[in-house]
Formats: C-alpha cells, structure tokens, sequence
C-alpha cells in the first residue's frame, strides 16, 4: 500500500436516512481515510427509485460495488439498518469467493439472534410506530400526521424496516461457506435502548475472525456526534498500518486500540 492510498470507508446508513449522517466525517477524520457514503435507493438523489425490501432487492444493487474491489483494503461501516447491510455484504463476498472488507464495523444494531424493537415494528399499526419513535426521540417535533415527515419520510421507514426484518431472517441462517474469517468491531452508545452494549457484542459469533467491541456516549443516534468517526478513524489507521506491513497481516486484528 503506498503511503499516499487512502483507506476507503464504506457507510451505510440507519433506517429512513439517506447518507446526510456522514457528511461532517471528512472533516473529522485524518487524510488517509476516504469516507464513501452509499445511498440506497428510494431516497435523496435516487428517490425516484425503487427501494429494496428483500436481501435479493438489496445485493443487486449494492454488490456490484465490491465484486470488483476497490484499490488496497477497504472498511465497511453500518449504522441500526446499515449493520444488517453491511454484514449482508460481507457474507455475500465470502459465499461469491471475492475478497472481503479488511474490516467489518456494526454500529448501534442487535445481532440477528436477538429481538429488536425496531424491525420487530415493521408491520405495526402507526400509532405503535409513532410512539416507538418517540421513545427513541427520533421522531421530529411538529412532524403532524398528513405533514411532510408523514408523508415523505415515514414510507421509506417502512420499507426500511421491512429490509431490516429480512436481512436478520436470512442472517439467522448458518451459511453454507461457513462464517467469514472478517475482523469484526461492534459499537454501541451508552444510552442506546434499542442495541445496549451487552447486547450489541452478540455479534462476535457471526464471525470466524476475532471480535472486538466499544462503547461511545449517545443514544441509538451516536452517528451524529464525533465519537464515532474518530473511533473509526483510528480503527483505519491501524487497517492502513497492518496493509503497509510485510506480509499478508491486514486480517490479523479488528482495531482498534
């Protein structure tokens, strides 16, 4: 890897979000790691499109961006939905034999062998929903039944949660290639309801490589504060460090310290 390769950070976002999230992150992290949001289809710039509620919806739009991988070693991070997606990828990587993310990083997210509040609510009535979403303090003020949130925002939720449901469906299943041999980091906020830290380090055996977990302050919503992206930041230094080194070691530990 020479020294003027940037490790690529691949980022995907919570449910009902576009990639607005990562913006700041440039600004945050050092120059050797280039944060790359991907926006799924059904919002922002791709809203005109259709959005994926099936793992098989979901990989044929996002895995052609790695079945031809990127230049030196690359990192994924997924936030509540994005976990699920990016752990949908990895798995889809090792079935296809095609090289996998150096490392694996799921944020704010239950493993798929534990209950979660959130996309057990995909097919709730809206009061329900509604009121979940206050609890988590992630429905705006003034978002009035009819008004813009209802109407813009609450659909591409939906179908969100829908995705989420499936992914942990087929995650649950014992793959047929075996697990990946990916290093894995979990993070959970302090204050998060929905993916408590004792929690969210379940992931560990969806992995045959090593695990390691963090905490950092915030609520289910941490991907919003600078915590995240300078853990992250240092977790690609040491990827980026590992790949300089002699020898294949890129794998060898999940960063970061």
């Amino acid at each position: 890897m020479t020294d003027e390769q940037r490790v690529r950070l691949y980022c995907f976002a919570h449910a009902g979000a576009g990639v607005s999230a990562f913006y700041g992150w440039r600004r945050v992290m050092g120059p050797h790691v280039e944060p790359v949001p991907v926006l799924l289809p059904g919002r922002e710039a791709r809203r005109a499109e259709p959005r994926p509620t099936t793992r098989a919806e979901l990989l044929a739009d996002v895995l052609p961006l790695f079945t031809e991988p990127p230049p030196g070693p690359y990192v994924l991070y997924g936030h509540s939905l994005g976990a699920l997606v990016a752990h949908t990828v990895t798995l889809a990587l090792h079935e296809a034999g095609l090289p996998g993310p150096a490392l694996l990083v799921l944020g704010a997210c239950p493993p798929p062998d534990t209950g979660s509040d959130l996309s057990d609510a995909c097919r709730a009535p809206d009061d329900d929903l509604l009121a979940l979403l206050t609890d988590l303090g992630a429905l705006p003020s003034g978002a009035a039944p009819g008004g813009f949130w209802h109407r813009a925002v609450l659909p591409v939720l939906r179908d969100d949660l829908a995705l989420a449901q499936a992914l942990r469906t087929a995650a649950r299943r014992p793959p047929a290639t075996g697990r990946p041999a990916v290093p894995l980091l979990t993070v959970a906020g302090t204050d998060d309801p929905l993916a408590p830290s004792a929690v969210t380090a379940g992931w560990g055996g969806f992995t045959a490589g090593p695990a390691r977990h963090r905490t950092v302050p915030g609520d289910h919503f941490f991907v919003r504060g600078r915590e995240l992206p300078l853990l992250l930041d240092r977790a690609c230094r040491v990827v980026r460090r590992l790949a300089s080194a002699p020898g294949d070691t890129a794998r060898a530990e999940p960063a970061p310290a």
